[in-house]
């Protein structure tokens, strides 16, 4: 082992297609001493090293200049991969194929990876999701129940961002389950992270239809969901470049919208319109409490109710972590990652906590609209304060740009269920096929597996709307929490190995806030909730149905463990002194990569809002 730490420790930092000699065509190549070091290190792979590769991922080398990296594969070994393999030129060429078969590119900047990870988290979770809890818990209950949520959302983006810079890799999230708890932790959180992108593609595409309804009821709603499947679907296969482009001017309406309706709430709130001065009227009637849901008792029922609004809460902020996913795409993630992640907390207060108030403010919780069972975009609260407010034709205008917004959040959705099939190809836990990539180094085959499963969108029309919405809605929730779950034991993992090697945080690119008590702090409280969200299934008399649709991600979780930790036989967890935080890393710290400063006010504008 100690011979295979010096030969990589050789190689590490070459960073110059002439120097690495790895090119089939370069002259360079048949210099005897490469070869008998490329030959050596295959020796020794292949040998002694790892002896069981599906618990211990090996550093591999890479053929492409780093300067032109595509994804760093994290975990893949080097003949499955297209990594170092030289024994003759016919089986470098056919090495050099397969590489470039399976290699994501770094194209994303970081005015995109800011964009993309809102344009995942504003969707129907905030347009229209927020009509439950705001009936069930009030304006109060509701708020409170956002901002816990929030202080959770904020330290798991914390230490996934501290993770992520040390080790930009693609679908990080999953990576680092299997890298710092176990291949069995990782593989199960990978299939599952997949599964809550898939079935929240279901979401939105569900919501589309009935968006467009909002005008005309002309065209069947199954026709309105089957167009936008096709369309968001292909959107995915145009290059990283291309959708980061789209999902930047996207989300930029979504924003300057958002900043418009707080603008125009806080007017409607000092009297702007023709009911007068609103200010807090509905906070004393109907009041500050909802009537909560099950109980009869009232301070139990408005408990539960709360209970109740955490979830919708988890459900509208999950994507704040999608600059995880994009790491692996970055330009210089070193740099754009942390930018995006200091940022969460300004997200977090603007444009959820501050929109829940206002709505809070303008929509009383008993208004029947919001439990309009037949038409999940007639109880978007946003609407309904408009249409309140009797300015015509801005819930016509509001009601486009909720369309743009789903459209985008389904794009994000694709987007980062096919780059977690790809990484899990790539470490050899999904079939190969999904780490082949077209020449504009997207997945395909993990778009179309992706979404495929946004064909459950269709359950919307044989079901009342908001029924079934909030059935995808829980098998969306839970998994999601799952994630975050991972995340933060990963995160006080990697704070402990990190310890255990003597290195500091204070030398990181970036040093998460408040740890490590923020990542046991989200842990238990994640935990929590994971196991009390189905609580409706339990009273006032047991449902099956509810049960089925509030834990079917967590057995399915469970089957997946332990099918895993049965087919790799390995420790239930890593040992703090065999956790891998080196694979990956010493290839990003080899680039020298170009500043993307902005040029002009527009530029920093936006590059102070992403």
């Amino acid at each position: 082992m100690s011979k295979l730490s010096s030969f990589i420790n050789r190689k590490a930092m070459f960073h110059r297609d002439k120097d690495t000699g790895v090119s089939s065509n370069d002259d360079s190549i048949g210099n005897n001493s490469t070869m008998k070091e490329n030959n050596e290190v295959i020796e020794l792979i292949n040998t002694n090293s790892f002896k069981d590769s599906s618990d211990k991922p090996p550093i591999t080398l890479r053929k492409s200049k780093l300067s032109e990296i595509g994804s760093l594969h994290s975990g893949s070994n080097l003949h499955q991969h297209g990594t170092t393999s030289l024994h003759d030129d016919e089986e470098s060429d056919t090495e050099e194929a397969q590489y470039q078969d399976t290699r994501v590119k770094r194209a994303l900047k970081q005015r995109h990876i800011g964009m993309i990870a809102l344009g995942g988290t504003i969707g129907t979770g905030l347009f229209v999701g927020i009509a439950t809890p705001l009936s069930n818990a009030g304006p109060v209950g509701s708020l409170i129940a956002y901002i816990f949520m929030g202080s959770v959302v904020y330290f798991v983006t914390q230490s996934l961002g501290e993770m992520a810079t040390f080790i930009p890799v693609t679908s990080s999230i999953t990576v680092f389950s299997k890298r710092f708890l176990s291949p069995a932790f990782g593989v199960a959180n990978g299939y599952m992270y997949w599964f809550n992108w898939a079935i929240t593609y279901a979401v939105e595409i569900s919501v589309i239809g009935q968006v467009i309804q909002y005008w005309t009821k002309a065209v069947p709603l199954a026709a309105w969901i089957g167009i936008f499947w096709v369309i968001v679907t292909l959107m995915n296969f145009f290059p990283v470049k291309v959708y980061g482009e789209f999902e930047f001017w996207i989300a930029s309406i979504k924003v300057l919208a958002i900043m418009g309706y707080l603008i125009y709430a806080l007017i409607i709130v000092c009297g702007g319109s023709h009911q007068g001065p609103i200010g807090f009227r509905y906070w004393r009637n109907p009041g500050p409490w909802g009537p909560g849901i099950i109980s009869d008792k009232t301070g139990e029922a408005r408990f539960l109710g709360w209970v109740s609004s955490l979830i919708n809460a988890a459900f509208t902020y999950q994507g704040t972590e999608l600059v995880g996913i994009t790491a692996g795409e970055a330009a210089n993630p070193r740099k754009s990652v942390p930018r995006a992640i200091n940022k969460v907390v300004f997200r977090i207060a603007l444009f959820y906590i501050m929109s829940l108030f206002f709505i809070g403010l303008l929509v009383p919780f008993n208004d029947d609209r919001l439990a309009n069972d037949s038409a999940v975009i007639a109880s978007s609260p946003f609407v309904i304060s408009i249409q309140n407010a009797g300015t015509r034709a801005l819930p016509d205008i509001f009601n486009a740009v909720v369309l743009l917004t789903i459209i985008s959040a389904a794009n994000s959705n694709v987007y980062v269920g096919s780059r977690v099939l790809y990484a899990l190809a790539l470490t050899g836990n999904a079939p190969k096929i999904f780490s082949y990539v077209t020449k504009y180094g997207v997945p395909y085959m993990g778009v179309i597996c992706t979404a495929a499963l946004g064909l459950l969108a269709f359950l919307v029309v044989n079901n009342n709307a908001n029924t079934a919405f909030n059935w995808l809605i829980n098998i969306s929730t839970l998994a999601g929490l799952c994630a975050w779950l991972f995340i933060s034991l990963s995160h006080i993992r990697f704070m402990q190995a990190l310890k255990y090697r003597g290195i500091s945080r204070d030398d990181l690119p970036f040093k998460a806030k408040l740890m490590p008590w923020g990542a046991y702090y989200a842990s238990f409280f994640v935990t929590v909730i994971i196991f009390i969200q189905g609580f409706q299934a339990f009273t006032p008399k047991f449902d099956v149905s509810t049960f089925f649709t509030s834990y079917i991600s967590l057995i399915l979780l469970a089957v997946l463990f332990s099918g895993c930790q049965l087919y790799y036989r390995c420790r239930f967890i890593w040992k703090v002194e065999d956790i891998d935080i080196d694979s990956d890393r010493r290839e990003i710290e080899a680039i020298i990569w170009e500043e993307d400063e902005p040029k002009n006010l527009w530029e920093k504008f936006w590059a102070w809002v992403a």
